[in-house]
C-alpha cells in the first residue's frame, strides 16, 4: 500500500484529502505546517508528498527543495494561485506537478495515482506485492533485505533479518528454539540453541516498542517463539 503524506495547515482540506486517499486504499498522513512535515519526511518512508505551497513557518517552495535533498519520489504542490511564476519556482525547486485549488476528488487521485506509476516504470524501486510482508507498521521488503517500523527503518544483521523473516512469513505458528535453529543456521550451526534466544532478544529492541510486552514476536513459554498477526 503506498504512503501519502499530505503537509496542508488547512484541517478541512488536509481530512478531505486523507479521505479522498484512503477511499482508493491509499495510507494518508497529515503534517499540518511545514516544519512538522519535513521531520516526517526524513524520518518515515513516503511514496509521494502532497504540500500546500502556502504553510506557516516553512513554506512549500522550501518544504519540497528541502525534501528534494533527501528523496527523488514525487512531489505535489497544492496552491490556490494560478500564476505561472509559482508554478515555474515550485518546478524548478523538484516538484513534479501542481494541482489548483479548489479540485474534484477524481482529478487528485488521477494525478497522485499517475505521478506514482510513472514513478515506478522510471526507477522500478517498488517491488511486487509478493515480495512485500506488511503487518501492523512493520514492512518487510524481501528483495531489497530492508525493514522499516512504522515508517522508520530498523538495521537487522543478516542472521536477525533472516530470522524475522522466517517467523513473519509463517505468522501463528509456534517455533521451538531447535527448530529455529536448525532452519535459519543449518549445516552451518556451531554452538547450541541458546543463540536463538539472543537473536531474538537484539530483533525485539530493534522492532518492538516495549520488549516486555511484544506484540510481533511472543514467547510461548515451555515451547518456543511465535510471531503474532
Amino acid at each position: 500500500m503506498s504512503r501519502i503524506l499530505i503537509v496542508e495547515d488547512d484541517n478541512s482540506i488536509a481530512e478531505l484529502e486523507k479521505d479522498y486517499l484512503e477511499l482508493s486504499n491509499f495510507e494518508a498522513e497529515i503534517a499540518a505546517d511545514g516544519e512538522t512535515g519535513l521531520k516526517m519526511a526524513l524520518e518515515k518512508e513516503y511514496d509521494l508528498f502532497l504540500i500546500d505551497v502556502m504553510l506557516p513557518g516553512l513554506d512549500g517552495f522550501t518544504l519540497c527543495s528541502r525534501i528534494r535533498e533527501r528523496s527523488n519520489v514525487p512531489i505535489l504542490l497544492v496552491t490556490a494561485k494560478t500564476e505561472d511564476i509559482d508554478k515555474i519556482r515550485g518546478l524548478g525547486l523538484g516538484a513534479d506537478d501542481y494541482i489548483t485549488k479548489p479540485f474534484s476528488p477524481g482529478e487528485l487521485l488521477a494525478r497522485v495515482k499517475a505521478h506514482l506509476q510513472r514513478y515506478d516504470r522510471l526507477t522500478g524501486v517498488r517491488e511486487e506485492q509478493g515480495n512485500i510482508i506488511e503487518i501492523r507498521g512493520l514492512k518487510i521488503d524481501q528483495s531489497a533485505r530492508r525493514v522499516w517500523v512504522d515508517g522508520r527503518e530498523v538495521f537487522l544483521t543478516s542472521r536477525e533479518y533472516e530470522l524475522l523473516t522466517y517467523m513473519a512469513k509463517n505468522p501463528n505458528r509456534v517455533f521451538s528454539r531447535q527448530e529455529l535453529f536448525r532452519n535459519i543456521w543449518g549445516m552451518e550451526c556451531v554452538g547450541d540453541v541458546a543463540t536463538v534466544t539472543v537473536h531474538i532478544k537484539k530483533i525485539r529492541e530493534k522492532i518492538e516498542l516495549n520488549i516486555s510486552k511484544p506484540q510481533y514476536i511472543e514467547t510461548i513459554w515451555g515451547v518456543g517463539y511465535r510471531f503474532k498477526v
